[in-house]
């Protein structure tokens, strides 16, 4: 079903220098002093795929089918697909980890499937998974970056100097001596992929290694993994859900159950919406404001960047004689909260291994107040303090004063006593020892940073039924079954299909929906998730999102999200509080926080694609007050074209 897609003549509208690659950090790691790269001396290919079927031995369906093609020496290749499409599966066949069922995988000329090839191939190349905990190994940083170097017989000497670049490469040099545990998940991140970087291989595969990451992190990241493929030949194999991301190929493979369905430039393969629509992928979010706007009648050509995006729209505003060049903002009105269940947060500090070698100050002094009713957003720079913070709103971290074993110390004389921390979520005092924590938790449901891993029970079932067991003592069989049933239904799961299933045979996007199931099961009033759509196709975060809305409006009070995507906020957000260095830098709704683009550049942020293009337009002497939501962005450029009627 392979498919080359060709469409030169819209390809040419869309010119290379419209794509702009995160390069912050690419002249910091040339100054580290790159190590040179391992000489080829096979023939221009790099990795062949040849009819590749793979099969997983508890799944029908083949993960690949038939898969066929080459990836040539130096090229950045992009693979992107939907869940549970064969994308990891590919990057496993590639360094020897997976053997094909059939056909075969040549890397540099060398079979994955005979003899001592797979040892060979994985100096060549390296991979990078999703989840950072996988690749740790060691109890220090430096440790743990060294360990693919050592095993692959490099000399000391150079080791030391690998461990510089690579570090420097991904900006965690300060963390050197420091332990992996205490990290941050975007964190441990970096330091995976500096793993990775330290072998120097020949071939880079990143299997959506920059879900996690904050804006700057993956502009760096990025940024790195460009130079190394422009500057130094090193071949990259990018497996993303940031369609933004796979716009920095030279090419692009689409994978749809097993079998690749596209490729093309990146460029060609997104002027095909419809096609991406029906393999569960989507236009990124600039490409679907053209398409939206092309629609209602407006000449912009497709666009790769916010920037061009508004050089667009002004010309055909003056093309078209447009004499409106302002669009104004009406806010709906918010409805009243009833602020039985407001979260206030004063004076919050938190030291991880106080007293100790390892000591980290994640929290400084926090001050911040969620009405009941919000759907409420977190941002913040990775290792910013955001998943400590949410932590403590439901006391799986506790307040000191809180613990039983806690006495008040005495200030010294003539010293005034010291500021404690308070938290109050509705009726819950939690810095109280006598707080019924139990009770909070039933109402503070939190579903972590990887929901997969609250998964635990050996069916799906029993797992979701977990917490409301031990919350609501004495329950009734019919009781617990029917409730269970509701939030697998409710997460959009058969209940019938899935409830007698290890939730371990489960997709991706099933396991992260069964872990949601786990926790609204109960009802919580309050319902935090830390990255909730981090890792899912633009299909899966869609759903996701709309699944919290639902439960938002239908019966939970207040819905808390943390994330590092902003056009995610923007979307989807009420009100946000920025994060930074363990306190908050800020707090207002997306509409006036997204126009302090200098402050949350500086802070490690980005601001939403619309945000850009509302300040490029500015320059141009076009003004949109928009919500930054690609929807009201989109309403409020045609309403120029109309006549100003909506403006």
């Amino acid at each position: 079903m392979e498919e080359d897609i060709k469409a030169a003549d819209a390809a040419e509208k869309i010119a290379p220098a419209q794509v702009a690659g995160g390069e912050n950090m690419a002249a910091g790691a040339a100054q580290a002093g790159a190590p040179d790269a391992a000489e080829n001396t096979d023939d221009g290919n790099a990795v062949v795929f040849d009819g590749v079927t793979f099969s997983y031995n508890e799944q029908p369906a083949p993960a690949l089918s038939g898969v066929s093609f080459t990836v040539k020496k130096g090229e950045f290749l992009a693979i992107i697909g939907h869940n549970g499409s064969g994308k990891s599966t590919l990057a496993r066949l590639i360094n020897g980890l997976l053997i094909p069922d059939e056909g075969k995988v040549v890397v540099f000329g060398l079979d994955t499937a005979e003899g001592k090839n797979p040892i060979e191939i994985r100096k060549k190349a390296g991979i990078v998974f999703q989840n950072p905990d996988n690749q740790m190994v060691a109890s220090i940083i430096e440790d743990d970056v060294a360990f693919g170097p050592e095993n692959i017989g490099v000399e000391r000497e150079e080791i030391g100097r690998r461990i510089d670049w690579a570090l420097k490469a991904v900006g965690m040099e300060q963390f050197r001596t420091g332990t992996p545990s205490r990290l941050s998940g975007g964190q441990k991140q970096r330091i995976a992929i500096a793993g990775v970087l330290a072998i120097k291989p020949d071939i880079i595969i990143l299997d959506e290694s920059t879900a996690m990451l904050d804006p700057r992190g993956r502009r760096e990241v990025m940024g790195v993994v460009s130079r190394l493929n422009r500057e130094e030949g090193m071949t990259v194999i990018l497996i993303t859900h940031f369609m933004e991301e796979a716009l920095l190929a030279d090419r692009t493979i689409v994978l749809n159950r097993g079998e690749i369905v596209m490729q093309g430039t990146p460029a060609e393969i997104f002027l095909h919406s419809e096609r991406l629509e029906a393999y569960n992928l989507s236009l990124p979010r600039i490409g679907r404001i053209c398409k939206t706007l092309q629609k209602a009648g407006i000449a912009v050509a497709d666009c790769l960047t916010p920037e061009i995006l508004a050089e667009e729209i002004k010309d055909a505003a003056d093309a078209a004689g447009v004499k409106s060049r302002t669009a104004a903002f009406t806010a709906a009105p918010l409805p009243e909260s009833p602020h039985e269940w407001d979260i206030d947060v004063k004076n919050l500090a938190f030291t991880y291994s106080a007293k100790s070698p390892f000591a980290s100050r994640a929290l400084k002094g926090i001050n911040l107040h969620i009405d009941e009713g919000e759907f409420f957003g977190i941002i913040g720079h990775t290792g910013s303090g955001k998943s400590t913070l949410v932590q403590h709103l439901n006391a799986l971290i506790k307040l000191p004063q809180a613990e039983k074993r806690y006495r008040a110390k005495k200030p010294k004389k003539g010293q005034p006593a010291p500021v404690l921390p308070s938290i109050t979520v509705g009726r819950f005092n939690l810095a109280d020892k006598k707080c019924p924590f139990v009770k909070l938790r039933e109402s503070v449901g939190m579903v972590f940073q990887y929901p997969e891993y609250q998964l635990f029970a050996e069916t799906v079932f029993a797992d979701v039924a977990f917490g409301l067991k031990n919350f609501r003592k004495g329950i009734s069989a019919e009781e617990t079954e029917s409730a269970v049933r509701d939030a697998l239904e409710m997460v959009g799961l058969n209940y019938e299909e899935v409830k007698d299933k290890s939730p371990f045979d489960l997709s991706g996007g099933q396991k992260r929906r069964v872990a949601i199931a786990g926790v609204i099961v109960s009802r919580p009033h309050i319902l935090i998730l830390d990255e909730p759509a981090a890792g899912l196709d633009p299909l899966g975060k869609q759903e996701i999102m709309e699944l919290l809305h639902k439960i938002h409006r239908e019966w939970c009070s207040t819905v808390i999200v943390v994330s590092h995507d902003m056009d995610e906020i923007a979307d989807n957000c009420t009100k946000a509080a920025v994060i930074s260095d363990g306190e908050v830098a800020d707090c207002a709704a997306p509409r006036e926080l997204f126009k302090k683009a200098d402050e949350l550049t500086s802070l490690g942020l980005d601001v939403p694609l619309t945000a850009k293009a509302c300040a490029r337009l500015r320059e141009l002497g076009i003004d949109i007050d928009t919500d930054f939501t690609c929807e009201d962005f989109s309403e409020k450029v045609i309403s120029l074209f109309q006549g100003g009627e909506n403006a």
